[in-house]
């Protein structure tokens, strides 16, 4: 998978894509980043990104001359790819979702600063995500969530076969079980008992009861 990430800050990614799972999918080839640098498509000898919103208000929004270009520039790398744009106004990111997009064969995330955007950029974009109901500084953050989170189901990324099927919400709505390991007994606090019994059919009614609690 190719993804794309167009940011005025591509200096923030590096530091979290090029570490543990994320590099190990990126090393295997598995994966393959790409910065692209709004700020290179910006207007004039200043290269300007934002202007103030029509109709009055605070802040900045982003032009849609700069994120247009960039989009363009992005889809000549790769004319399939899925584009998605981070703000709090999409719809919110789930496991279900990410394990969607892991199955794509390449994205490209827009992340918005200031104020915002300007809305025409929507008309080229395939899908809106958010990562909750708040509002940070600017897409970078919740760019890289959704990375994380769908980069690591990418088959080969993870350890186990089946490290994936048994998290929480891998089946839209189910929590993970409680899970332990050595020593036995830690600061008064045991082990529950079935998980040393070696009766793989209790254990696997008490994880599926303890999914439920």
């Amino acid at each position: 998978m190719k993804i794309q990430v167009i940011t005025l800050f591509p200096e923030m990614f590096k530091p979290v894509l090029e570490t543990s799972m994320l590099f190990k999918a990126k090393d295997k080839k598995l994966v393959e980043y790409l910065y692209i640098n709004l700020r290179d498509f910006g207007l004039g000898n200043r290269k300007t990104v934002d202007d103030t919103p029509y109709g009055g208000g605070d802040g900045m929004l982003l032009k849609p001359e700069p994120l247009f270009a960039a989009v363009e520039y992005a889809k000549e790398q790769d004319s399939k790819a899925k584009v998605i744009l981070m703000t709090p106004r999409g719809k919110t990111l789930t496991q279900a979702m990410s394990k969607k997009l892991s199955k794509e064969k390449d994205l490209i995330i827009i992340c918005g600063r200031y104020e915002g955007y300007d809305e025409r950029i929507a008309s080229i974009v395939d899908e809106q995500v958010s990562i909750g109901e708040y509002v940070l500084t600017g897409g970078e953050l919740p760019a890289m969530i959704l990375i994380d989170s769908v980069v690591r189901l990418i088959p080969g990324v993870l350890g186990g076969e089946n490290s994936a099927e048994i998290e929480s919400f891998s089946d839209g709505k189910t929590k993970e079980f409680p899970q332990y390991t050595r020593p036995e007994k830690f600061k008064g606090m045991k082990v529950p008992e079935v998980l040393l019994s070696g009766n793989h059919g209790e254990i696997a009614k008490w994880r599926k009861n303890q999914q439920k609690n």
